[in-house]
């Protein structure tokens, strides 16, 4: 069938949507709804036979609608409606979340129902409220593909007719909800931390919970719970790995991001966005991104970056601790990425900084410190474990290990051009390494996502493993149990450390990172391909003008074979 996804942006529930559909044999084309005309111009371009919108924002324009079937894969179950479903969600405390595919139709959230699914709400990992993002990402993701391919198979059978919205019907559980105002984001630090908590985490990702901290008007993100102190509500107790630790009315709060409430200001860790004002508070343990355990035969270093960007800080905190954990008895080395696995550098950290340029050139060089301990790694095998997204170097810092294994819905981006940038992470040595060079330089040119499936076809991955994070991350931790346990296990190290002098011999680690850095050096200082405005533009999410040259490019081929093929079958 001819799909077309109508879409606000392209981001990884769309990606996950475009790769599944496609991998089912669909030709899936993709358009960024920028105004009613463009989406209209779309659909009269594409023909599609059925239009679906799984992450819109915007209203399906009724002419639209009207002459084609145009499906919103809205993330409330049946019945809700309204555009601030799951902040609602989590502020009420739901027990029992869903996601509904439903008609487009005048009345916005009110189409008849082409297919729901529901599941319990998640918990963060000490029961209490779930960041909205990782609602989002997770179980809501999850519900929402299959959602996607239903309504596919659905759409291509001439006797299915949508169940219309019966509020009366056992199944309808829903309601419209309001949007949310300021109003409803606002707290005070003299209530209950756990009221805090599932305030701000109902606003994560955006907009933020609105307070006052350090007299000053701000945006919270990124929030967990503190210590049981008493101290005076809103005053800042510590500070560690860029978090601030806030007196409640109960307790604490570590802040891990803070937004200023100015013009033109930007989401940045809570000491870089109070800055003097924190600079004095005393440092404190009980916060870390970064953490190792270990049994036996293997050692687990986890991170969890918020959004997945790595400063260059963070970067050297992880060489750090990787090369510690390279350094104990154990024979295997897990490196496990969080919510986000990695998305490279933090562009965020650097556009705020007084020399973005200059911050750049030294979070690469940090985060290539941080790839290089992975890949030189000659005392134990190495698994890196993808539980979730990643993104430009991101990815390369995983490729570095033995094992590469991923959760089965994980979107990856192993590109850098949509920054205007070359890349660096090693990636010259280590994606070749793994998919060869053409499909390395395939991969890195067209810019486009791709799947855990073809991730493992491809060799950019060895595993994919289904289930939900944790069940993912415990089967990780099974594997590599059984490697250290393999009674070829100094076997397989001592051709690791084979392969790598072999390899070190033809061309050195060092001369990869020299010629990466050579061309990522005139990407930010010379600024030959647009970096500065792309990191612009994405730090103060710039809304796009038009669907990006690189998806309207593929659109284009996409068309033009399904006209060729269209031509070959009158010939």
């Amino acid at each position: 069938m001819r799909i077309l996804l109508l879409c606000s942006s392209f981001n990884g529930l769309t990606q996950r949507a475009w790769l599944e559909l496609r991998r089912a044999g669909h030709d899936v084309l993709v358009e960024l709804a920028v105004s009613p005309e463009a989406m209209t111009e779309a659909a009269e371009l594409a023909k599609p036979d059925v239009i679906i919108c799984p992450f819109l924002k915007e209203r399906v324009p009724s002419e639209l609608w009207r002459n084609h079937r145009t499906v919103i894969i809205h993330p409330g179950p049946p019945g809700d409606r309204g555009p601030s479903s799951l902040d609602w969600a989590i502020t009420d405390g739901e027990s029992e979340w869903g996601v509904t595919a439903l008609q487009a139709v005048e009345e916005m959230d009110a189409g008849p129902i082409w297919g729901y699914r529901t599941f319990p709400m998640p918990l963060s990992a000490h029961g209490e409220a779930p960041r909205k993002s990782a609602l989002y990402n997770g179980p809501v993701a999850d519900a929402a593909a299959e959602l996607v391919m239903e309504v596919a198979a659905k759409a291509g059978d001439a006797s299915f007719v949508p169940e219309p919205l019966d509020y009366r019907s056992p199944e309808v559980r829903g309601r419209l909800r309001r949007a949310m105002r300021h109003s409803d984001r606002e707290f005070s630090w003299e209530e209950p931390t756990e009221d805090i908590l599932r305030r701000v985490r109902a606003a994560d990702g955006a907009p933020g919970g609105r307070v006052s901290l350090c007299e000053q008007p701000v945006r919270v993100f990124d929030v967990y719970r503190g210590p049981d102190l008493t101290g005076t509500p809103g005053r800042v107790a510590a500070r560690r790995e860029g978090a601030v630790l806030v007196h409640t009315g109960d307790g604490s709060i570590w802040v891990g991001h803070v937004r200023l409430e100015q013009e033109g200001a930007i989401k940045l860790p809570a000491t870089m966005a109070l800055g003097e004002l924190v600079a004095e508070v005393p440092q404190r343990s009980g916060y870390s991104e970064i953490t190792y355990d270990r049994s036996e035969g293997v050692g687990v270093v986890s991170f969890d970056f918020y959004n997945g960007a790595m400063s260059t800080e963070q970067c050297r905190r992880l060489s750090s601790a990787l090369r510690y954990a390279a350094s104990q008895d154990t024979r295997v080395l897990v490196v496990r990425g969080g919510e986000v696995f990695s998305n490279g550098i933090h562009l965020n950290v650097i556009e705020a900084s007084r020399h973005p340029e200059l911050e750049a050139w030294m979070n690469i060089n940090a985060i290539n410190a941080v790839c290089r301990e992975i890949v030189g790694c000659s005392s134990q095998l190495v698994v890196t474990s993808i539980g979730g997204n990643a993104g430009a170097g991101g990815v390369m810092m995983g490729l570095g290990a033995d094992r590469v294994i991923i959760r089965d819905s994980v979107v990856l981006n192993p590109h850098y051009r949509t920054m205007g940038l070359f890349g660096s992470e090693y990636w010259t040595y280590v994606l070749p390494r793994r998919v060869g060079g053409e499909h390395a330089r395939r991969l890195t040119s067209q810019a486009l996502p791709i799947g855990a499936a073809d991730a493992v076809e491809c060799g950019l991955a060895d595993k994919a493993l289904a289930g939900t994070r944790l069940d993912f991350e415990r089967r990780v931790l099974e594997y590599a149990e059984r490697l250290a346990a393999d009674p070829g296990y100094d076997r397989l190290l001592t051709g690791r450390r084979q392969v790598r002098e072999v390899d070190e011999r033809r061309k050195p680690l060092d001369a990869y990172r020299a010629e990466e850095l050579a061309e990522m050096s005139r990407d930010m200082f010379d600024d030959r391909g647009g970096f500065r405005q792309a990191r612009r533009d994405f730090v103060q999410k710039v809304k796009a003008t038009a669907t990006p040259e690189h998806l309207a490019r593929h659109r284009e081929l996409s068309g033009a074979s399904a006209t060729a093929g269209a031509d070959a079958s009158h010939m």
